[in-house]
């Protein structure tokens, strides 16, 4: 892997980027790859979920900053670079029916803003690559699926000029994936490894209530088993937001490790060819990274593929 090339992922809070593809971001960090996380809002809204930190108060007084905090102590375990790209949670809403979202948040904001955000911060660090979330957001979260439309968009306009002709030189990333997160074939390849284990299964109730999971398609498959302990104590540094005895940590790391080492994405779109499946999210692209920034500011086409909803060679 070519030292300086450069991979974005971009994620609606802060905390996601620790849960989706942070073994990854580690492997390429140590690979010399320059990787920049971008935060597109602060978290505010959330819970605490962790119960050990429900009731403390300086916890309560100021969640906004504890936040932040906690994103710090991640973005310096994982090695990454970071930015807030300064929009308000939108929070989860739950209820029958569901009640409006809040004025202001991230997913209510007028689409163009957002993109034209993101699209500043794409011309600026110029990545190679870009991960983001699927069009269900991975789950229905407003804040992840408004992820999803913003980085598409700001995908397709960072690389023309007549789009936001005040946000930078135009940049156009060559690769952008949907991060694979936990698919149904993952989490039954956990469940079966606790059951084999004699070990209770987090799971079950879980596949159970699921039938309907949607399957991806998975195009691209990174191993990154060794990176596994680093993934987990950045997660772990969002200490309001996970619980350290809850499912996440159920299945042991040598197990995870030995039924499911990799992180999975989709391809979503790409100007370089796509094969089945790739172990790195830079295959295809010039390993020379003179010739894979001049591929980048040469506006290439898009090609497209009915069996993904973006473009794919």
């Amino acid at each position: 892997m070519p030292a300086g090339l450069r991979l974005m992922c971009v994620h609606a809070h802060p905390d996601d980027e620790s849960s989706k593809g942070a073994a990854t971001m580690a492997k390429y960090v140590d690979a010399g790859v320059e990787v920049l996380v971008v935060s597109c809002t602060g978290g505010e809204r959330g819970d605490v979920l962790n119960p050990k930190l429900k009731d403390d108060p300086a916890i309560l007084r100021d969640l906004a900053q504890v936040r932040r905090d906690e994103m710090r102590a991640a973005q310096e375990i994982l090695g990454v670079q970071h930015t807030w790209l300064g929009f308000v949670d939108s929070g989860l809403p739950e209820g029958d029916p569901l009640p409006p979202l809040p004025e202001g948040c991230f997913a209510l904001e007028p689409l163009e803003i957002p993109v034209e955000a993101l699209v500043r911060e794409i011309r600026r660090f110029r990545p190679h690559v870009v991960t983001t979330y699927d069009e269900r957001g991975g789950y229905p979260h407003p804040d992840h699926i408004r992820c999803h439309d913003v980085s598409t968009a700001a995908f397709d306009a960072a690389g023309d000029p007549e789009r936001f002709p005040g946000a930078g030189t135009s940049w156009q990333p060559l690769k952008l994936y949907y991060n694979g997160g936990f698919s149904r074939q993952r989490i039954e390849s956990y469940h079966q490894a606790l059951l084999d284990l004699g070990v209770e299964s987090p799971y079950g109730e879980w596949l159970a209530q699921r039938g309907d999971w949607p399957q991806r398609r998975v195009t691209s498959r990174i191993n990154c088993a060794d990176w596994f302990e680093r993934r987990d104590r950045a997660l772990l540094a969002h200490a309001t937001q996970i619980d350290p005895d809850g499912w996440f940590f159920s299945v042991p790391r040598d197990v995870q490790a030995k039924v499911w080492p990799f992180d999975d994405y989709e391809a979503a779109a790409s100007v370089v060819p796509i094969v089945e499946v790739e172990d790195d999210l830079f295959a295809g692209i010039p390993g020379d990274v003179a010739a894979a920034d001049a591929l980048a500011l040469g506006r290439p086409a898009l090609a497209y593929d009915e069996r993904v909803a973006r473009a794919v060679v």
